[in-house]
């Protein structure tokens, strides 16, 4: 990379870190929010005078087409009515979506408005819940009754200094959707490790198939990630080399040098197209030739083989599975979460709504409606055939974190943000130094 080039992307890169991250941690998010929709402007549900008790929610708005159903936005709506029934009071939502990616992003409107009391309680990023819960603006939610029955995964990856400050409605799980039509007619096996997904996009590539992976500028860290933490996650040392990375007695970057090394090599060998995914946003910029039948491999999260303004409805056999790895297909999971601000005026009233729609019976409901992984460790859904790989791996409890507030420096963005350089021309070495950088900067702090 050259020189000019690195300076305008470290100079750049406080603003584009909380751009990125809106369009990076999507999921239940991107059914229901994203960076680069239409902006609406604050949708403020005001209360009448008088004694009625109102709990402000910021929450976001989805992007998607004017006629199709929100299914996401839907299965919350039908939890908060379950609290305002039950608790008497009236949730009003305050909403956000940003134009496109020059515009404010949902993140940076939430950092704003948690760090100046504005609401009661926020739908979070994991960056976000990281940063407003390293600042104290956000509540300890432990004590809820609702956090009895969560999984560890959702403890583990927002509990900041002891507290457990966020807790979403879904689990979100990353994997590779696959046209497994186009795998059967090359008599391809669907891949396991690095070395078999490199194999299946040469066979792609050799049979006339111009680009074998559709990718855009936010989820290609999801390789990285899959390929970091395989081991990290799923051999029995976690919190002894999370602890090692935190003092800096390991280093980030060994982790991710082979995440950036097969990344390379699919750019090199041109599996991935570089420059059209450094510009290209999250499904639009890849969803079409993937339901056309032209690119057999995109990645997403669970809830776009459910949707149909996503994949939800292909014209061919679709499968998720997780990333290769190591250790075989590798889902990544990461998660939105609901805080309450620290100093939020309905303080006792916000908690009690989050202790209703973040229950068993509310889990239950929204999980049924979305079809999703529910935070709980006592309700489950049965999923769509397509999503039976990715499940079953989860159900083993074989996994990765993309997003752990554990971890002393911040892992989906600064990944995302290291990916788009390595896109965008910076060497593998470079993108190492780079999280070199952020780590002892971190550790600074």
């Amino acid at each position: 990379m050259r020189s000019s080039q690195k300076e305008i992307m470290k100079s750049n890169r406080k603003n584009d870190f909380r751009k990125a991250m809106a369009g990076c941690l999507t999921g239940a998010a991107v059914l229901m929010m994203t960076a680069c929709g239409n902006k609406s402007d604050f949708n403020l549900v005001e209360s009448e005078e008088g004694e009625e008790r109102v709990v402000n929610l910021y929450s976001p708005m989805e992007k998607m087409s004017p006629d199709a159903e929100n299914v996401a936005r839907n299965a919350a709506d039908k939890t908060i009515i379950m609290a305002e029934e039950e608790l008497g009071v009236n949730v009003g939502y305050i909403t956000y979506t940003a134009e496109d990616y020059q515009d404010k992003t949902y993140d940076d409107v939430a950092l704003d408005r948690a760090r100046n009391d504005m609401d009661d309680i926020y739908l979070l990023n994991p960056d976000v819940i990281k940063a407003l819960g390293e600042e104290g603006k956000l509540m300890d939610l432990s004590g809820l009754s609702c956090a009895e029955n969560l999984r560890d995964v959702v403890k583990t990856a927002n509990t900041i200094d002891g507290k457990l400050v966020a807790i979403p409605q879904e689990v979100v799980a990353y994997g590779l959707f696959i046209n497994k039509d186009m795998f059967d007619q090359y008599n391809l096996e669907l891949p396991e490790t690095p070395e078999d997904f490199l194999e299946c996009c040469r066979v792609f590539k050799e049979n006339g198939i111009e680009t074998p992976v559709g990718a855009n500028r936010w989820w290609l860290e999801t390789f990285v990630l899959a390929l970091a933490y395989a081991d990290l996650y799923n051999s029995g040392n976690t919190e002894a080399e999370i602890e090692a990375l935190n003092s800096g007695e390991s280093k980030y970057s060994d982790y991710m040098r082979p995440g950036f090394e097969f990344l390379q090599e699919m750019i090199d060998c041109g599996y991935i197209d570089a420059e059209k995914a450094y510009v290209s946003e999250a499904i639009e910029g890849e969803g079409e030739d993937f339901l056309a039948g032209k690119t057999p491999v995109v990645m997403a999260y669970w809830g776009a083989a459910n949707s149909e303004t996503a994949y939800g409805n292909p014209d061919f056999n679709m499968l998720v599975i997780g990333f290769p790895s190591s250790r075989g297909q590798m889902p990544v999971i990461s998660m939105t979460g609901f805080g309450v601000g620290s100093n939020a005026e309905h303080a006792e009233d916000a908690l009690n709504v989050l202790d209703v729609i973040l229950s068993d019976e509310a889990l239950q409901i929204y999980a049924e409606t979305n079809n999703v992984i529910s935070p709980s460790k006592n309700v489950e859904v049965d999923c769509i055939p397509a999503l039976q790989p990715l499940n079953d791996r989860i159900e083993e409890n074989v996994y990765v974190l993309g997003t752990n507030a554990g971890m002393q420096l911040e892992q989906w963005g600064n990944t995302c943000l290291v990916v788009r350089e390595l896109l965008n021309g910076a060497t593998v070495d470079e993108c190492m130094a780079e999280f070199d950088r952020l780590q002892e900067e971190t550790l600074a702090k």
